[in-house]
């Protein structure tokens, strides 16, 4: 057995059952383990861009990592940015480089670079592979150190000859530790807080905006002036009727800043204290004020689920039935053709359970406030900042949704275009992915920040870099060009007929929503 064949083996048997790729010469025995050995599923990728944003959407509805496959340091540097949105999600990714054979790196080839450097600052965990021998050690290593809670990318660098070699040596999957109790003490300072009668703020993220712990907590609420919150881009969180509703943070900062401005109490749970996207001139950078005292019920690495719970029971309403979105859908199609139309024909026909996944910018809002009472649905959101996450993080949502659940990726135009290639793949892997474009010609969200940054209106040339009309993007040719089926609407009718007809079939379809 060659070095390849062992890694592979591994991450089969520790649970790693999807290999996102986009190899290249130093990763062909890594391509051709996947066919020897059984049970890895190969999806391919036309730019690394897109192989890690579709790994970080596979774990999100997975909840498992899937592999990664990328080449050398510049294949890497190209999957960068969904690598930093993973981070910041806390999704569990096993990210695996290529890297030249060991005695070739003395030669300084076109393609060597540093690719630890790299690796560094997206990975909670880095290492190099050296031998046949220990590799599936290594892989099974990283396994573990991707599940360990709340969640990271593992890089694992594989030298060509490694790969190559005899001697490989499969390993046994580690065992993963969930995430840590919390303590009786952060507890029972919480629940004290909640008694009090004091105004306190519930902010969460992570297993607990699941519709169990959102249960708990909307049992919580019950025991005193409490308000549930999630984080403004938190990466998943179940939502709809008959589910607890949670107030998202709002985006902008002085929006933020007003909104727990009334807070006595803030809790925290598996959560930072809630700061500003960027610096303003003039205004605060951090959300809670002076006067609002920061517990932490739960960190990141504990159990936040089990912690409500055991608040709930400390409070003495586990028993408490919470209160649940109704379901409510507005008929009215109207004529005015905007975000909001979009939303309400989106709320009318999604099927239930769906999985959303938001980078709509500017123009979601009208979708997230219609869905808030329609079917029971799954939200995942741009957690890093970095825009051109939707497109894949939905097409690796749709290769874990075995279910049969339907994915609903809301996009708008200018992020798009980063990771348009994910359209490709969504046609060969015959994925239940509708995309619906925002196409409103613009980096929208940059027109309001150029006024908010106090840098002005900009003229001619200022407004040309934020401006995606010269020429138009058409999002149709473009969908048609990558195999999937498309059409381009400009009114609420039109919208509504073409997004019903999506919902009733199955298969990767794009509605570009000229607005």
């Amino acid at each position: 057995m060659y070095g390849a064949q062992a890694l592979i083996t591994t991450l089969v048997d520790s649970g790693v059952e999807v290999c996102f790729a986009n190899p290249g010469t130093s990763e062909m025995h890594l391509v051709t383990a996947i066919d020897t050995v059984a049970g890895m599923r190969p999806v391919l990728g036309l730019f690394e861009g897109v192989v890690t944003g579709m790994a970080d959407g596979y774990a999100r509805v997975a909840g498992k990592p899937a592999a990664t496959l990328l080449h050398l340091g510049p294949g890497l540097a190209n999957g960068l940015a969904n690598l930093h949105n993973a981070r910041r999600a806390q999704t569990p990714v096993v990210n695996i480089v290529g890297d030249h054979a060991t005695h070739h790196l003395q030669h300084d080839a076109p393609l060597a670079s540093d690719i630890v450097g790299f690796a560094r600052p997206v990975s909670g965990w880095v290492h190099t592979a050296t031998s046949p021998e220990s590799v599936g050690a290594d892989a099974a290593r990283a396994v573990h150190a991707s599940m360990q809670a709340p969640g990271q990318v593992a890089t694992l660098i594989l030298p060509a000859d490694v790969a190559w070699n005899e001697g490989g040596v499969p390993a046994a999957p580690l065992a993963v530790q969930g995430p840590s109790a919390v303590s009786d003490d952060a507890v029972a300072k919480v629940a004290d807080a909640v008694r009090s009668g004091r105004k306190v703020g519930i902010l969460m993220r992570g297993d607990v905006l699941k519709e169990r712990g959102l249960a708990a907590a909307g049992k919580v609420a019950t025991a005193g002036n409490v308000t549930l919150m999630a984080d403004t881009f938190a990466p998943a969180m179940q939502a709809g009727a008959g589910r607890v509703p949670v107030t998202r943070l709002p985006y902008f900062a002085e929006q933020l800043v007003e909104y727990l401005s009334g807070l006595d109490v803030l809790v925290l749970v598996n959560t930072k204290p809630p700061v500003t996207f960027f610096a303003y001139p003039g205004r605060p950078s951090v959300g809670k004020a002076e006067h609002t005292e920061l517990l932490h019920l739960s960190h990141a690495h504990e159990d936040g689920m089990g912690a409500m719970e055991a608040l709930a029971d400390a409070l003495g309403v586990s028993a408490v039935t919470p209160a649940t979105s109704l379901f409510r859908v507005d008929d009215t199609v109207g004529d005015k053709w905007d975000q909001f139309a979009i939303g309400r024909s989106v709320a009318r026909h999604l099927p239930g359970h769906s999985i959303v996944v938001s980078e709509g910018g500017t123009q979601g809002a009208g979708t997230s406030a219609a869905l808030a009472t329609a079917v029971p649905h799954d939200v995942l959101s741009l957690t890093g900042g970095s825009i051109g996450m939707g497109l894949p993080v939905a097409t690796g949502a749709g290769v874990a949704a075995t279910d049969g659940r339907k994915v609903l990726s809301l996009q708008g135009d200018g992020g798009g275009m980063y990771t348009l290639q994910s359209l490709w793949t969504q046609a060969r892997e015959n994925l239940d992915v509708t995309t619906v474009i925002f196409a409103n010609r613009s980096y929208g969200i940059l027109q309001i920040e150029l006024m908010r940054t106090g840098a002005g209106k900009g003229g001619e040339k200022a407004q040309s870099m934020l401006d995606l009309g010269n020429p138009e993007l058409n999002w149709v040719d473009l969908a048609h060009g990558m195999g999937v089926e498309a059409t381009r609407v400009s009114t609420p009718q039109e919208f509504e007929s073409a997004f019903a007809s999506a919902m009733r079939q199955r298969g990767p379809r794009l509605i570009e929503a000229y607005i």
